[in-house]
């Protein structure tokens, strides 16, 4: 979806239904098929069947797309039941329709088309796809500049792309202001509420109410598996940190998931199918949901993991899957904690990490506070849907950005 060159002057006549700037790529030729449908094709053979009443949704002006908006107006209830294309023309390698039996006249930019044949309209099109990672790749998280990502839209893009990669990122030299994570996120999107505020600290409270706010040791996890959609996106901002030990440890559950399919597949079966009840501990909260270690969802988004044993209450599943299911933990949580793939790094004050609280199981080694240390974070979340956005936002202005000659 992102733009690709520069658009032709002709484009301007012919507004899209969203604010992308699109090449001139004429049709060649457009024709209808038997069952009524538009086939589209251009000079390189690329193709594009389209369904006239999706046509006719997404004409521009009155009662389609509106100009302002960029929405359809267009309410289904209004649509003519015997809609038809009467007219299908080619001028100028721009798309002209007339439609039956309104005799409604519309005209379609060529590039915008285009983009829909080759799937870029598609959410993850245009964002860097994921690649696996285990220690032996990463000995400690991408680094970037902070204040350049949190100044500069150029620098977040890069932040944000790496992000998509690898599921986490550092941003160095940030300072110490414990509003400083708020910013970081507000630079991204929306900060996802919790019952721990927008904001929350990760330090040693006399009277904890989760096992983060302690010295212990914290296995690889992600937070949050008691809600029916995890948080997509944690930040993590280190203003202090004086105590021996603790170093911060991430895995990345990506390469987990294909590891444990290619010589576990008896794990992976039971992490992925056998269901268990989260549920949240709190004298005010009292957050519940059901599903599997490991959520496959709908393949578009690689998996969702539900790993936090301290909220891992009730095996949802018979009792004779009892066995295999507590095995499969048992493989996953040593897998992750594993040389092969734990990162382990220490946490400097001023450093700010970013991941994917649904891909990347992160923990921490154990210490023991002692009068003059502190260890002390500032976190929030996110929804994967504002860095989605975001990231697309900023490759599209870039793309605005390149120079006529590039």
């Amino acid at each position: 979806m992102t733009e690709q060159g520069r658009a032709d002057p002709l484009a301007r006549e012919f507004p899209t239904p969203d604010y992308y700037s699109y090449p001139w790529s004429a049709l060649a030729s457009a024709s209808l098929t038997a069952h009524g449908s538009a086939q589209l094709n251009w000079p390189d053979g690329t193709t594009l069947e389209c369904h006239p009443v999706w046509l006719r949704e997404n004409a521009p002006g009155p009662g389609g797309i509106d100009p302002v908006t960029r929405e359809c107006e267009l309410d289904p209830a209004h649509l003519v039941g015997n809609l038809s294309i009467s007219r299908l023309d080619v001028v100028g390698g721009a798309l002209e329709v007339t439609f039956e039996p309104e005799q409604r006249e519309a005209s379609y930019h060529p590039g915008w088309l285009r983009h829909v044949a080759e799937q870029r309209h598609a959410p993850f099109a245009d964002i860097p796809e994921p690649v696996a990672w285990t220690a032996a790749d990463r000995s400690e998280p991408a680094t970037h500049d902070g204040p350049a990502a949190l100044d500069d839209d150029n620098a977040l893009a890069g932040v944000l792309c790496d992000l998509a990669r690898h599921g986490l990122v550092r941003l160095a030299g940030c300072g110490t202001d414990p509003g400083t994570v708020a910013k970081a996120a507000c630079r991204i999107g929306a900060i996802r509420d919790s019952n721990f505020g927008l904001t929350w600290h990760v330090d040693v409270d006399v009277t904890p109410t989760s096992l983060a706010n302690t010295g212990q040791r914290l296995a690889p996890h992600t937070d949050l598996p008691t809600r029916e959609v995890p948080p997509g996106l944690q930040l993590l901002h280190c203003v202090e940190n004086s105590v021996e030990g603790g170093w911060s440890t991430m895995a990345d559950g990506l390469a987990i998931a294909e590891h444990l399919r290619a010589h576990e597949p008896d794990a992976f079966e039971a992490l992925t199918t056998l269901e268990w009840v989260f549920f949240n501990r709190s004298p005010d909260h009292d957050h519940r949901w059901q599903g599997p270690v490991i959520d496959t969802g709908d393949g578009r988004i690689p998996y969702t993991y539900r790993a936090f044993h301290p909220v891992r209450a009730f095996g949802a599943m018979a009792i004779d899957d009892m066995d295999r299911a507590y095995a499969a933990m048992r493989i996953l949580s040593a897998t992750a904690g594993s040389d092969q793939f734990q990162m382990r790094y220490p946490f400097r004050p001023g450093d700010i990490v970013v991941f994917d609280n649904r891909r990347v199981l992160h923990g921490r080694d154990g210490f023991e506070p002692h009068a003059g240390t502190r260890r002390r974070l500032i976190g929030a979340y996110m929804d994967t849907d504002e860095f989605y956005s975001r990231l697309r936002v900023l490759l599209r202005r870039a793309a605005r950005e390149v120079p006529a000659d590039a």
